[in-house]
C-alpha cells in the first residue's frame, strides 16, 4: 500500500519543512526538532535584548519550558508538585541546560505565593487533565470542575490576577471542551475574562506542528488590554503552506538513537498477538468486525491503545503517561519502545535528562507538552504579544478556520481498515482445533479456577464439547438432580465461536461457590482455547447490545439460600437491563427491595467477581449510585476494582 501522506497529499514536496522557518533563521539543512530549536535559540540570544520574564506553572517535566526557553523566554520559576517530575526539572538546571537560571520549587500550587522583586512577563502552565480526560468519560462521564483537580484552574487565575503580566497561555485535554456538556469550558474563559484577558482558544493537533506524534489538545492564550492574539496556523499537514508533509515516527528516530532496544518484545497473555498486528492497527485487528478468522477481542472492548502499534510512516498516536502492559504505542518492529525513542517521539531534545526508570519517565514525558509544539506557540507569543519581529512571516488561523485533523483520523481509519483487510487476507487458514470433552476437578483461587486434586473443598465438573454445543455440569455424587440451567446463545451473530450456538452451565446446588465456578471453568476453556480473551469479550462492551443472551432456569426453588440475590441475578440475566449509572432508590424500586438489602447483594455480587461500579471505584459516579456493567462474572484476580469498597 502507499503511505498514507502520498494518497491524502497531492504530491507532498520531498524532506520536512523545518527547514522552511528555519532558513529564515539562517539555518540550512535542519532536519529534526532538536536542530530547529537550537537555531531559533541562538537567534534569540542575538535579537531579544530583553529577555521576557517567565513563569511555569504545573510544570510536570518541562515540555513547555524547553519550548519557551528556546524562543528566547526566561524561565524564571518553575513549580510542580510532583517530587518525581521535580528531579528531572533539577537535572536541567545546570550551565548550558535548559533551566540553569530557574527557581525550581516543589508545592502544591494552593499553598504557592508568587515572590519577585521584577515583573513577570508571561505565564505557562496545564492543570493536572484527569478530570476532563476521555478516560473518565469513558469510565462514567468526567467531573471536570467537580473535581478538585478540575478547579486549579482558580489557582492560576490567582496568581495571573496577583502577577498581571501582558499574557498567559494555558494547555489542556481536548476533554474539557465537552465537559459538563461544555458548562466547564465557559466557567474557565470567564474566570480569565473576569482579571482582565482577552482570550482566544482553538483545539490543535501537535501532529500539525511538527511532532511525530497526533496529540489534541486545547490551546487557550490570553492578552491584556483587549489585544487579539491570532492562533499559529499548522506548519506540517493538511492545513499546512502546500500540504507539507507530516514528521513522522519513522524519521524521529531514523538518525543516532541512543539507548539499547528491547528486542524481547511483548510478554504476558496477550503478547504474542503483537507480532501478527499491521503498524498502525490496534487491538481491534482480532475482532470479528475487522474480519479476523479467529476474533480474540469485542469491537470497542479496549481503549484504543491496547496493543497499538506504532506506523513508522506517520505521526503516532498520542503517548499516555501510564497504562498498562498492552497499552501502546508499540514499535513497528513488535517491541516497547526505548525511554530514549518515547524522548523523540515526544520532542524532547536528546540531551535533555529524564530522571527515574522507564516507567517513571514514561510518565513524565506522556504528561508532557511537546517541546517542539511548544516552540510554534512561543514564537507567535513573541511576534503578537511582544512585538519581536521574526525573520519569517507568520501565517495564522482565520478566526472561525476549521481544521482537518477529525476529517484526517476519519481518512486515517479507512485507510487502516483496507491495510487490516489485506493483512488478514494473507493470514494462514485456520482450522478450528476440535475441544475434547474432559472431566474436570477444580478449586477457586480467588477469582481464578485451578485444576486440582479431587478433595471435599473441590468441585467435580463435566465439560461436553460438541460440536454445535457445550455443556458444563457439576458433578453431585449425593444429589443428582439439577437445580438450575444457564443458558448462553448469540444475540444476532450465527455462532457464539467457532461452531458453537449455545453453552449451558447446570448446578446441582444453590452454592453460590459452584455458580462461580461454572463461569470461571467456562472462561478458563475459552481463554486455553484460543476462543475469546476472557468473558468481557464474550459478552462484548458494556455500552454497546451485548453479544449473547443469557437465561438462567430454576429447576428447584427450594433455595437453600439468599433467594433475593438469585432472583437478583435472573432479573440481571432477563429482565432489568442496569448497565447505566442507577441511584439505590432507583434499583430497590425495580427489585421491590430495601436499600440495606440491595447494598448485601451488590456485595455478595462482588464476591462472586461482578463488577459493581459506584463513587469509590469511579470518583466520577455520584454518591448513592451504582453502575452494573455486565450481567456476567468479568472481574479477575488482578482486577483493581477489588481493592475498593462499596
Amino acid at each position: 500500500m502507499q503511505p498514507f501522506q502520498i494518497s491524502l497529499f497531492d504530491e507532498p514536496l520531498k524532506g520536512n519543512n523545518f527547514n522552511i522557518i528555519s532558513s529564515s533563521f539562517g539555518g540550512n539543512n535542519i532536519s529534526n526538532p532538536d536542530e530547529f530549536g537550537e537555531l531559533i535559540h541562538q537567534w534569540g540570544i542575538s535579537n531579544i535584548n530583553t529577555p521576557l520574564k517567565t513563569l511555569c506553572l504545573f510544570s510536570g517535566a518541562g515540555g513547555l519550558d524547553i519550548g519557551f526557553h528556546d524562543a528566547g523566554f526566561d524561565i524564571v520559576e518553575c513549580v510542580e508538585l510532583e517530587s518525581k517530575f521535580v528531579k528531572s526539572l533539577e537535572a536541567n538546571k545546570k550551565e548550558g541546560k535548559y533551566l540553569k537560571t530557574t527557581n525550581i520549587i516543589c508545592q502544591d500550587i494552593r499553598k504557592y505565593t508568587p515572590k519577585f522583586d521584577h515583573p513577570i512577563d508571561f505565564i505557562i502552565g496545564g492543570p493536572p487533565c484527569q478530570s476532563f480526560s476521555k478516560a473518565g468519560i469513558r469510565a462514567a462521564g468526567a467531573r471536570g470542575t467537580e473535581d478538585s483537580r478540575g478547579t486549579l484552574f482558580e489557582e492560576y487565575v490567582r496568581i495571573l490576577d496577583q502577577l498581571k503580566p501582558e499574557g498567559f497561555l494555558f494547555e489542556n485535554v481536548s476533554g474539557i471542551l465537552s465537559s459538563q456538556n461544555g458548562e466547564d469550558i465557559k466557567q474557565i474563559i470567564k474566570a480569565f475574562e473576569k482579571v482582565g484577558y482577552t482570550l482566544n482558544y482553538k483545539l490543535l493537533d501537535a501532529a500539525d506542528y511538527g511532532v511525530p506524534q497526533n496529540r489534541e489538545r486545547l490551546i487557550l492564550v490570553g492578552v491584556k488590554e483587549k489585544k487579539k492574539f491570532q492562533i499559529p496556523a499548522p506548519t506540517h499537514g493538511v492545513d499546512s503552506d502546500n500540504n507539507r508533509p507530516y514528521y513522522s515516527s519513522g524519521e524521529a528516530l531514523s538518525y543516532n538513537i541512543k539507548g539499547d532496544k528491547d528486542y524481547t518484545g511483548l510478554n504476558g497473555r496477550f503478547g504474542h498477538l503483537l507480532k501478527d498486528i499491521p503498524p498502525g492497527l490496534n487491538y481491534s485487528f482480532y475482532t470479528e468486525k475487522m474480519g479476523h478468522p479467529q476474533p480474540v477481542f469485542a469491537w470497542r472492548s479496549k481503549f484504543s491503545d491496547f496493543l497499538y502499534k506504532a506506523d513508522p510512516d506517520l505521526p503516532t498516536r498520542t503517548l499516555k503517561a501510564s497504562g498498562g502492559q498492552y497499552t501502546g504505542p508499540f514499535h513497528w518492529e513488535s517491541r516497547p519502545f526505548t525511554v530514549d525513542e518515547l524522548k523523540r517521539l515526544q520532542t524532547f531534545p536528546d540531551d535533555y535528562i529524564i530522571v527515574g526508570g522507564k516507567g517513571v519517565a514514561a510518565k513524565q514525558i506522556g504528561n508532557s507538552v511537546p517541546p517542539q509544539f511548544a516552540r510554534i506557540l512561543a514564537l507567535a507569543v513573541l511576534n503578537q504579544i511582544f512585538s519581536i519581529t521574526l525573520p519569517f512571516e507568520f501565517v495564522f488561523l482565520k478566526e472561525k478556520q476549521n481544521l482537518s485533523f477529525r476529517k484526517v483520523k476519519s481518512l486515517r481509519t479507512k485507510y487502516y481498515r483496507k491495510k487490516a483487510s489485506e493483512a488478514i487476507a494473507n493470514l494462514p487458514l485456520y482450522n478450528h482445533k476440535k475441544v475434547k470433552s474432559q472431566k474436570l476437578n477444580c478449586k477457586m483461587d480467588g477469582l481464578r479456577v485451578v485444576e486440582a486434586a479431587a478433595d471435599e473443598s473441590s468441585f467435580s465438573l463435566n465439560f461436553e464439547a460438541e460440536e454445535n454445543h457445550w455443556k458444563i455440569s457439576q458433578i453431585n455424587k449425593i444429589i443428582k438432580t439439577d437445580f438450575y440451567k444457564i443458558t448462553i446463545i448469540p444475540s444476532s451473530q450465527e455462532f457464539l465461536f467457532n461452531k458453537v450456538k449455545k453453552v449451558t452451565l447446570v448446578s446441582q446446588d444453590w452454592s453460590t461457590g459452584t455458580f462461580l465456578a461454572l463461569w470461571k471453568t467456562f472462561e478458563k476453556l475459552i481463554i486455553d482455547n484460543k476462543i475469546k480473551a476472557d468473558l468481557v469479550q464474550l459478552n462484548g462492551y458494556y455500552q454497546y447490545k451485548p453479544n449473547v443472551k443469557i437465561d438462567i432456569s430454576f429447576l428447584n426453588n427450594n433455595f437453600e439460600g439468599d433467594s433475593s440475590l438469585w432472583n437478583f441475578i435472573k432479573n440481571l440475566f432477563n429482565d432489568i437491563d442496569l448497565n447505566e449509572i442507577r441511584h439505590i432508590d432507583t434499583i430497590s424500586a425495580a427489585y421491590d427491595e430495601c436499600n440495606d438489602t440491595i447494598v448485601q447483594i451488590l456485595l455478595s455480587l462482588k464476591s462472586l467477581g461482578y463488577e459493581i461500579r459506584n463513587n469509590n471505584t469511579n470518583p466520577e459516579i455520584p454518591i448513592d449510585h451504582f453502575l452494573i456493567p455486565y450481567s456476567i462474572p468479568t472481574l479477575n484476580n488482578s482486577s483493581l476494582q477489588l481493592k475498593t469498597s462499596l
